[in-house]
Formats: C-alpha cells, sequence, structure tokens
C-alpha cells in the first residue's frame, strides 16, 4: 500500500480553526450552536471545533456523538454477520429541538453516510437548521448532499482511500491518500 500525506498535525489544526471561524461567523448565534459528531472519528473532530468556538466566542457549545449503524443503506441480512456494523453509543447531552446543530464528520465520499446521519438526527427531535462540517471532501457524491464547512478537498478517484488519523482515536494525526499498489 501506498500512502501520500496531504495534511500533517499542523495543516489538520489550521484546516479546523479556519472552519471554527467561517461556522462563528455564519452561525451568528452561537448559544444556539450544537456540534453533532458522527461516530467514530466526527466525535473527536466536534469535540475540537467546539473548544475553537470556545475559544472564540466565550461559550463553548455542547457536543454529541451519533451512531448511524442502524440507519446505513449497506446493512441488511444479506451480509454476513462479521460485515455488520459494530454499533456505538449515541449520546446527546440535550435536545436538538430548536438548535443549529453542526453535522461532523471526517470525509464526506458519497454522502451515504450523512444522508443516515440526517435520518437518524430527525429521529431525536427537529433542530432549527443542521450544517455540515467535513475534514475532508473527497468527491464523487451519490447523494445531492454538500458540506458547507470543509477543512481540505482532495480529488481522488474511486481506488483511492483517505484515511483520517486522530491523536485520541488513532495515535497519530494527519490525512493520508492510501492506494494499493500491484506488485
Amino acid at each position: 500500500m501506498h500512502r501520500v500525506q496531504v495534511l500533517d498535525a499542523r495543516g489538520v489544526a489550521r484546516a479546523l480553526e479556519r472552519m471554527a471561524a467561517e461556522l462563528v461567523e455564519r452561525v451568528g448565534d452561537e448559544k444556539l450552536l450544537y456540534f453533532v459528531g458522527v461516530q467514530t472519528r466526527g466525535v473527536p473532530i466536534a469535540h475540537r471545533l467546539a473548544k475553537l468556538v470556545a475559544a472564540a466566542t466565550g461559550h463553548e457549545p455542547p457536543v454529541g456523538a451519533l451512531d448511524i449503524a442502524l440507519y446505513r443503506d449497506d446493512v441488511g441480512p444479506w451480509r454476513a454477520a462479521h460485515q455488520q456494523p459494530i454499533l456505538r453509543d449515541t449520546e446527546l447531552p440535550v435536545t436538538v429541538d430548536g438548535k443549529v446543530v453542526c453535522l461532523v464528520d471526517d470525509v464526506l465520499y458519497t454522502g451515504r453516510t450523512i444522508r443516515a446521519a440526517l435520518d437518524t438526527l430527525m429521529d431525536y427531535g427537529r433542530p432549527r437548521a443542521i450544517h455540515l462540517a467535513v475534514l475532508v471532501d473527497r468527491g464523487h457524491r451519490e447523494l445531492p448532499i454538500a458540506a458547507e464547512f470543509v477543512g481540505r478537498t482532495v480529488p481522488t478517484s474511486h481506488a483511492e482511500d483517505v484515511q483520517v488519523r486522530l491523536k485520541e482515536s488513532d495515535g497519530e494525526e494527519g490525512v493520508w491518500i492510501a492506494k494499493e499498489v500491484a506488485e
């Protein structure tokens, strides 16, 4: 496997700082803002964005975690048991009703994960608005979904894999594009 790094730790930090500044500017009332990270890597990114918003405004928005496993369109009895998703906790410390939810994920690809996240989120209430923030947008959408806040747009092919690694979950920090190399 051949990997090329497209963001190092400092690049990730700068991208998140820019995204947080754009969020504060666009949302206006940060007291309505509520970050909800898609399990797994969307959650630590959501926490980081909330801390950056707090540093800029003095108000730290709540952060939740959303498990979309049961809403995915690629899960069902036709898949082997070992291919079924791992269920994780959904933790929403406050209601989403009336909030400006910023849905956060690490990579936006086909849009199917975000569609599942929107379906899941709506089962928990009725937000005033939902914005989408992703660290990496790699293109190749299959659904009409676009992120409003993007850390980095990385053109890729379907044969490539975007790997986001975060200190909180992986022990290293950065974004890589990986591709199988024929030997």
